[in-house]
């Protein structure tokens, strides 16, 4: 089943991550699957090895910046590289007044949505290089674009994001490695319900239909770079 491609997914316990997880596994990529829940990261693993995949397990809160670190050294111990990295973790943070958003609130948000996506293409930019063709994906949102009212904290963080990797794009065109930002749009997650309580999520599309995208955007014959990829406009 597998040809030997190893990809690291974050926010694999749920919602498009663990999607993307188990789409990945069915398309022969070995998955190191990184997530605070160590049950829904058992529960993922019964998955993929269902689909006639393989998982490595990794609990890890993407906050502890050392832990990132030791999880690339891992990376590096066992395979020597790292084809994929599909970093799809967030939170959403309370939805609240710019004026209101305490500094606890902004830490929280940026450590996860940006300062980790930083931490891991510090520790894993060697890796993608090391591939043969290293591809790199990140999740964003609509409303970094288009900012609106109570949102300020999740927006700042994904405008950073976006920033960040298309700079970062530009420095990889002389290399094999690719990198790029998927927005996934209105999906049926857990996150999207926790901001949009009253909507019915029959209405939304599932995880796993964002997730075959993600597996494109990762393959080695994807050339696109520093790109910004929403999903209803693939449709």
């Amino acid at each position: 089943m597998t040809d030997g491609k190893v990809v690291l997914v974050t926010g694999a316990s749920r919602g498009i991550g663990r999607a993307a997880a188990i789409a990945l596994a069915r398309d022969g990529w070995h998955i190191i699957a990184a997530a605070r829940a160590q049950r829904a990261l058992e529960q993922l693993d019964d998955d993929i090895k269902a689909a006639g995949g393989a998982a490595t397990l990794v609990p890890l809160d993407l906050k502890d910046g050392e832990g990132i670190d030791r999880l690339g050294g891992a990376i590096h111990e066992r395979w020597g590289r790292l084809d994929g990295l599909a970093a799809c973790a967030g939170v959403l943070g309370p939805l609240t007044p710019a004026h209101q958003a305490s500094p606890g609130v902004i830490a929280e948000v940026m450590a996860v949505n940006f300062f980790a996506n930083h931490r891991l293409v510090r520790a894993l930019h060697p890796l993608l290089r090391a591939a043969p063709a290293g591809r790199a994906v990140f999740l964003t949102s609509g409303v970094a674009r288009n900012p609106r009212a109570y949102w300020s904290p999740y927006a700042a963080s994904k405008t950073a994001l976006e920033a960040f990797v298309q700079c970062y794009a530009a420095e990889l065109s002389i290399t094999s490695v690719r990198a790029n930002l998927l927005n996934p749009g209105p999906t049926r997650t857990a996150m999207r319900a926790k901001a949009y309580p009253g909507e019915n999520p029959e209405t939304l599309k599932p995880p796993e239909d964002v997730a075959p995208l993600i597996v494109n955007l990762l393959r080695e014959e994807c050339e696109l770079n520093g790109a910004l990829i929403a999903y209803d406009a693939q449709r």
